[in-house]
């Protein structure tokens, strides 16, 4: 009988995969396939899709003799889910000549309910995105996906509530048409949040070093007893975290899309995950069948609180390596390999002993209790966690104070700002593509940063003194810089090396 051709999407990962449904029909018995590699929702399609052609007001394919044959290509990368519903509908009703469009540089997205309507799919922004990547000038999605594809510029983004409502517009039926979806515009909201640095009293060391990671992008690890803080400091540091800029926004948004969490057009302000200690391997670093983004992922660009790290499991543990050298997490299956980003700052926290109260508080834990306790965590992990900070008892006097007299959030915010834009304007002095000065590796270190002879002394000695790794070394030119930016300091000093040094890791 005849042939059709439309185009749809798939990701893998958060890579976006074009896919091209092909609709074949024929004479004879009645049959209806659907082949390319499809999962089970994609297979239950055949029902979904001729109750929706036959409840919109055409005959459904059930109620022919004719064989359908629904191909899914390229064949050989699995399809998964029922966004391809809307298009394997439109590619059917062309075949079968109810329909005529021109199907060319358009995108079809959605999932048809039985009455026709269509529904929302999960990866709508990094789908759209890649359509737009691909050279597509059109994208058909489901209303409630609209205002999160209309993020991405340079590409037309049509809402549709109802397989009719799509047939009417894309046949050019006068007064039926569809209104192109506006583009998104990012509203920087007032910062509100729960926890506010005005809110601590006391825990002044503590406060500085989170207002270092804040600027320069860099892990820290807190330890002490329980009831000093360390749990309301973490929680606390997303308040002092600047917005997202446009390209974060889509990275941010784009990977909460992925894994079916989101619940606003687009997200503006820094993630924050905090995974209980219980949490298993997959849920951290992804995983499953088809890979999904784990908590290090859903923290890209935001932060990632460990809390009683040591009580996480060994696997989970040493599973952050990788993040916290390379700022990405690869994982591999038999299907095949994808690469998420993880690009956050990792805040951990930790009791100083299983009990928790350590020797001053009445601690009854033998040496070997805490030895072993303290073990969990690797060298390598320490080793990775850029700056150290004790969460000490607060005294009555600080803790009886005013929340008034501490300093707000939003004055901390500012000053760190102002340091990442310095970090910002000195790599693209350099041409160099990164955002904090953590991220920077040897060869940056070498480019960017000039040490003065007396500081350079100062730092090899101390090197030596306290027998620091070359990683830890070069850790503590980086955290230098960042305290240098902070006080808008064009040179490092030997009162900046002295400061990082005082963070350095502890021998647990």
């Amino acid at each position: 009988m005849s042939i059709s051709k439309v185009y749809s999407a798939q990701l893998s990962g958060l890579n976006t995969h074009i896919i091209d449904i092909e609709v074949d029909l024929s004479n004879g018995l009645h049959a209806f396939s659907i082949v390319g590699l499809g999962d089970k929702a994609i297979e239950e399609s055949r029902d979904r899709i001729s109750a929706a052609i036959k409840n919109s007001g055409f005959i459904s394919p059930k109620q022919k003799n004719q064989k359908v044959i629904i191909s899914l290509a390229p064949a050989d990368i699995r399809k998964e889910g029922p966004s391809f519903d809307l298009g394997m509908a439109l590619a059917y009703l062309s075949a079968s000549g109810d329909i005529d469009f021109e199907p060319k540089e358009k995108i079809f997205l959605g999932e048809l309910s039985l009455e026709g309507n269509v529904r929302k799919i999960s990866g709508a922004l990094p789908l759209t995105n890649g359509a737009k990547a691909n050279g597509f000038k059109e994208i058909y999605v489901p209303i409630e996906n609209a205002s999160e594809a209309a993020l991405v510029k340079g590409i037309k983004v049509y809402p549709v509530r109802t397989l009719n409502e799509i047939i009417n517009h894309l046949t050019q039926k006068s007064g039926l048409l569809i209104k192109e979806q506006e583009k998104t515009k990012l509203i920087e909201e007032k910062h509100i949040f729960k926890n506010n640095f005005n809110m601590i009293h006391g825990q002044e060391t503590a406060k500085r070093a989170l207002e270092i990671a804040a600027a320069g992008g860099h892990n820290i690890g807190m330890y002490g007893p329980p009831g000093t803080g360390k749990t309301m400091l973490a929680k606390a540091f997303q308040s002092i975290l600047p917005s997202l800029k446009y390209d974060e926004v889509l990275e941010v948004t784009g990977i909460h899309s992925v894994a079916r969490i989101l619940e606003r057009p687009y997200l503006i302000d820094p993630p924050f995950r905090a995974p209980h200690h219980t949490a298993s391997y997959p849920s951290l670093v992804g995983g499953g069948p088809f890979p999904k983004p784990g908590e290090i992922t859903l923290a890209h660009r935001g932060v990632l609180f460990l809390d009683e790290f040591p009580e996480f499991d060994k696997k989970v543990i040493e599973a952050l390596r990788q993040p916290l050298e390379d700022r990405s997490i690869t994982i591999s299956r038999a299907k095949g390999t994808l690469t998420f980003p993880a690009q956050c700052i990792v805040i951990i926290s930790m009791n100083p002993c299983p009990c928790g109260f350590g020797k001053e508080r009445g601690c009854t834990c033998s040496d070997r209790d805490i030895s072993n306790y303290n073990k969990k965590i690797s060298g390598p992990i320490i080793d990775r966690i850029d700056m150290w900070v004790s969460v000490s008892k607060i005294e009555y006097d600080k803790l009886s104070g005013y929340s008034k007299d501490n300093e707000n959030s939003e004055i901390i915010r500012k000053r760190v700002e102002k340091s990442r834009k310095i970090q910002q304007k000195r790599f693209s002095k350099f041409k160099i593509t990164k955002k904090y000065n953590s991220e920077m590796n040897i060869s940056d270190i070498e480019i960017c940063i000039k040490l003065e002879k007396e500081v350079s002394d100062l730092l090899k000695t101390s090197t030596e003194r306290l027998g620091l790794s070359a990683r830890a070394y070069h850790r503590i030119i980086k955290l230098s810089q960042t305290i240098a930016d902070l006080e808008n300091s064009k040179i490092i000093t030997k009162g900046h090396i002295l400061e990082a040094l005082q963070y350095r890791q502890k021998n647990f």
